[in-house]
């Protein structure tokens, strides 16, 4: 029949149960597949997470170099505020910088720049220890030419310092990973890293130009008004270096600051508490400061460097160890010379009795010469 069916037709009501039944079977597999995705996700992030703490722990335990050499070295590191006497107050407040304690013959100094005591006295300079002790210098000595100052400690305190340990800045090469420690911006203690960016830096305009004997550490480790005198620090928490300068257009950090290699610094400081006074080294010539491109070339060099003899004087260390007038002296100690400026430098900053192995250029063939460096006379007794 029209419309006839093998199947009775059912009821709307049934036909409807059936329908919801189909649907809530397929919106609880749906919904199971859901948790099912979700649970394994969770469980996904959680073992990445897991690999993330293996391998933070396993990075941790290379980067924690870091925290103990901040936590050996904090102790040996101060604090000073030096007030300026009278006739400087009016150039402006206070100077803060920091400094290092260091041990001499057996007694503790605090190692700092000059030009963060230039302006003071010991009665109005005050250090203060990583504890929070405060102590008055009974003495201080400085050199103006390298900005090194060392202040005396008294013996009411020297019984519980820790001095630093001190390392061989010969030794730097540029890459070593450092850490420099002071009081930027008056935040005392403060911590930061870097590398060694360059060595032999000189000819910077500092101090008023006063500091005109220079061999400084270049770094990118954070240094800022306040870092004076702090050490600069290799991993092994020796001290390599006094963080002295910064090269700004701001007056804050950007990556490029200067430190006094502490072989120098301390060399300089020993002179100043042994004798009162600094002794420099000399050579004993006059250079050309014509010498130029032009001459270079003739000589047979490929640009422009070193540094041309002019005159060689009587009985000087120059004339023992042979130099003439026409030598071009290319190397000192293996340094490439750049000018007669940078020969003046390396020679005042070297120590007096030290045999120096130079290069020179002499009828177009290169000679070694070894030269024993002089003691620098007195200006008015220098021809």
């Amino acid at each position: 029949m029209p419309g006839s069916s093998l199947f009775p037709r059912l009821p709307a009501c049934v036909r409807l149960a059936a329908c919801l039944a189909v649907c809530l079977a397929a919106s609880t597999g749906a919904g199971q597949i859901a948790r099912q995705a979700g649970a394994q996700a969770e469980l996904d992030r959680s073992r990445e997470f897991a690999e993330l703490e293996s391998d933070v722990a396993a990075l941790e335990r290379q980067l924690g170099v870091y925290k103990r050499v901040a936590r050996l070295v904090a102790p040996s590191v101060v604090h000073i505020e030096a007030q300026p006497v009278r006739e400087y107050r009016t150039r402006g407040a206070q100077e803060a910088g920091s400094g290092v304690i260091v041990r001499f013959r057996g007694q503790p100094y605090v190692l700092t720049n000059r030009h963060v005591i230039r302006h003071s006295s010991p009665e109005h300079i005050r250090v203060q220890l990583v504890d929070g002790r405060p102590f008055r210098p009974d003495r201080v000595w400085s050199d103006r030419l390298t900005d090194v100052a060392v202040l005396s400690v008294p013996p009411s305190v020297s019984q519980d310092l820790t001095p630093a340990l001190l390392g061989d800045s010969n030794t730097l090469e540029i890459g070593d990973q450092v850490l420099a420690f002071g009081s930027p911006f008056g935040l005392s203690h403060s911590v930061t890293r870097g590398i060694i960016s360059a060595k032999g830096r000189y000819n910077l305009d500092l101090g008023e130009g006063e500091v005109e004997l220079q061999n400084f550490l270049q770094t990118d480790a954070a240094i800022n008004p306040g870092n004076s005198g702090g050490p600069l620090v290799d991993l092994r928490g020796r001290v390599i270096g006094i963080n002295t300068a910064i090269a700004s257009s701001s007056g804050g950090n950007e990556g490029i600051g200067f430190s006094i290699p502490v072989n120098l610094a301390t060399r300089i400081a020993g002179q100043l508490i042994e004798q009162g006074e600094t002794t420099r080294g000399w050579l004993g010539v006059e250079f050309d400061d014509g010498f130029n491109e032009r001459r270079a070339r003739t000589a047979g060099l490929p640009r422009l460097f070193g540094a041309l003899v002019e005159r060689v004087f009587d009985d000087s260390p120059a004339e023992r160890a042979a130099l003439r007038e026409g030598d071009i002296l290319l190397t000192y100690n293996g340094v490439v010379i750049e000018d007669y400026n940078h020969v003046f430098n390396l020679v005042n900053l070297t120590e007096v009795g030290e045999q120096v192995q130079i290069e020179v250029i002499r009828d177009g063939a290169r000679v070694p010469l070894s030269v024993p460096i002089g003691r620098r006379p007195d200006e008015d007794a220098i021809p």
